[in-house]
């Protein structure tokens, strides 16, 4: 099942206001929504933009795919950088708490290429 979080239209004619929704990709656009995360009214005056960012971050991080248009709220909101700088940390994490691996592959091939350049000389001035 694709999950999308997108727009869905409400309020009378000529008055409208949107609910940023979670819902599957398949279903129409006032659909039944899996999930109601925000609240987008253009013709407020300033533009009022409500939404909760836990449940945005949490639908992001399962796999919801935003429309160009919830994206462009999720960047002036912030909630794209803060899900980045999580996943960054978590990555930062896992890097600190691996256990350093022994260097001794690379001083074995260091070691070896020692030993190979003075044969490879001796082979040179032994034919020259």
């Amino acid at each position: 099942m694709s999950v999308k979080i997108r727009l869905t239209r409400k309020g009378k004619k000529g008055v409208p206001y949107y609910r940023l929704v979670v819902i599957d990709s398949r279903v129409r656009r006032e659909g039944l929504p899996i999930d109601t995360i925000g609240v987008y009214q253009p013709l407020h005056n300033p533009v009022t933009i409500k939404v909760d960012e836990e449940k945005a971050i949490k639908w992001l991080k399962e796999g919801a795919i935003p429309s160009t248009t919830v994206r462009s709220i999720f960047k002036k909101q912030g909630i794209l950088k803060k899900l980045h700088e999580e996943q960054f940390s978590q990555a930062k994490k896992k890097v600190k708490t691996e256990k350093p691996v022994p260097d001794i592959f690379n001083q074995g091939i260091a070691t070896e290429k020692q030993e190979e350049t003075p044969d490879i000389k001796s082979s040179e001035e032994s034919s020259n």
